[in-house]
């Protein structure tokens, strides 16, 4: 008992010393430093968030200018070159009308794990599904398991039934209201890296004649070139107005205007403010001639070509030929790298997508269901850029069921994926960073 009060009493006696005693100036530093390094340790594993909650956030996706005058295309901050492909998985036996969005998933792991392979980064898609649910599993799955990012486009009314009429309000209104739809269901879906407006859709005022439209307005202007750059006015400011309406909804991804090569962009530059990037489809061959010097003096914005390639049948030989398409996309591809930001030509691309994944069997007699399973050899029109060919008979040389660069083979499930010659020649320069 003696021994266990004694050892109490001992214990009051050190607190009450130690209540006493005063803490040394260093020692109270050190605590102090401890603190304050605590403090900075929090705040660099939360990334300053709290101090910064007041400032704007930076998009997700957005295109950026270089000191040198270049331009980029950033996601979260970090450069990205489109190394993209065209894709529209349509199976042996269906023509455009099939939903490919329905396929297996096992169909879209082939084609995203060749993808990941050979370097690709991004999909272009030119219309959503029908199921928009269905439509951002494919988008999510692509980018979550392979890094694959997409372009979703939207027709803007020109492949979707009925010819367009860009000077009826009440066509306006309903494409506006269906592409700003598909925004709003799709802005958040982690995978979707920008939008394109349209596709070629200047073909139908420009001397391609391609589903045209008109106006008893337009038709008062007798002038064929001063109707078709009415129709360009018409057209450009149209979607300015949605490109406006899509940066109000979803500011974090950039608004590109698909054209069909680079007709009436001085038009578009001066109706379009609203719109971030040009998108070109461009069929010229071996090379793109003046074309990034000619964009950056007409557009003077950023740009990418959404199509490029080269079919794989030689119609004056009237064989596949895959070396003649490799020789040409990678020529091509070469000369896209080189007016890269950084790179020594103009510095305003932003990278290319090449046209297309899969061959499609159905484009020759797209309304004939007993074609649709038959890869047709027939060349539907002519382009001379691609000389290879050009002294087939009649000069047509362009067949439309072999652009892509993987092979179908028709198998009991979904088709086979054999990539061309063109696949491995790509691979070697998407896949070396």
């Amino acid at each position: 008992m003696s021994d266990s009060v004694a050892q109490v009493g001992s214990t009051k006696g050190i607190f009450k010393i130690r209540k006493h005693k005063k803490r040394k100036p260093e020692a109270r530093e050190k605590n102090l430093s401890l603190i304050l390094l605590l403090v900075f340790s929090l705040l660099f594993l939360v990334g300053f968030d709290f101090l910064k909650s007041g400032l704007p956030a930076k998009p997700k996706v957005r295109i950026a200018k270089t000191k040198e005058g270049d331009y980029q295309l950033l996601t979260r901050s970090v450069p990205f070159v489109i190394k993209g492909v065209c894709y529209s998985p349509v199976p042996i036996g269906k023509n455009y009308s099939y939903d490919f969005w329905q396929q297996d998933l096992e169909v879209f792991k082939k084609d995203a794990q060749l993808m990941q392979d050979m370097g690709v980064n991004a999909i272009r898609i030119y219309q959503p599904g029908p199921d928009i649910e269905r439509t951002k599993e494919i988008i999510n799955y692509f980018y979550e398991e392979f890094g694959i990012r997409t372009i979703m486009g939207h027709w803007i009314g020109f492949w979707q039934g009925t010819y367009p009429d860009y000077d009826n309000s009440e066509f306006r209104q309903s494409v506006k209201r269906d592409c700003l739809a598909m925004v709003n269901e799709l802005k958040d879906t982690e995978g979707i890296l920008l939008w394109v407006l349209g596709n070629e859709n200047n073909f139908s005022f420009g001397k391609q004649r391609l589903r045209l439209w008109s106006s008893l307005r337009l038709d008062e202007i007798k002038d064929p070139y001063k109707k078709r750059q009415a129709k360009a006015k018409v057209y450009y400011k149209f979607i300015n107005e949605i490109a406006a309406c899509i940066k109000d909804i979803d500011p974090d991804h950039p608004v590109a205007l698909g054209n069909g090569g680079i007709d009436f962009i001085e038009t578009a530059k001066e109706h379009s403010s609203h719109v971030d990037i040009l998108a070109c489809s461009i069929y010229s061959g071996k090379s793109f001639g003046r074309l990034f010097s000619r964009v950056k003096d007409l557009w003077g914005k950023a740009f990418f070509i959404s199509e490029f390639g080269s079919d794989s049948f030689n119609a004056h030989t009237k064989q596949p030929d895959e070396d003649m398409q490799t020789q040409f996309i990678i020529s091509e591809w070469k000369e896209i790298e080189r007016n890269l930001a950084g790179a020594s030509g103009e510095g305003n691309c932003l990278g290319g997508v090449v046209f297309e994944w899969t061959d499609e069997w159905w484009k020759t007699e797209e309304y004939n269901p007993q074609k649709w399973s038959i890869h047709d050899e027939t060349a539907g029109w002519s382009n001379g850029a691609y000389y290879f060919d050009i002294a087939a008979e009649g000069n047509l040389n362009m067949n439309e069921e072999w652009w892509g660069i993987v092979r179908l083979v028709a198998e009991d499930g979904p088709d086979e994926r054999i990539p061309k010659k063109v696949y491995y020649a790509l691979e070697e320069y998407w896949s070396r960073d």
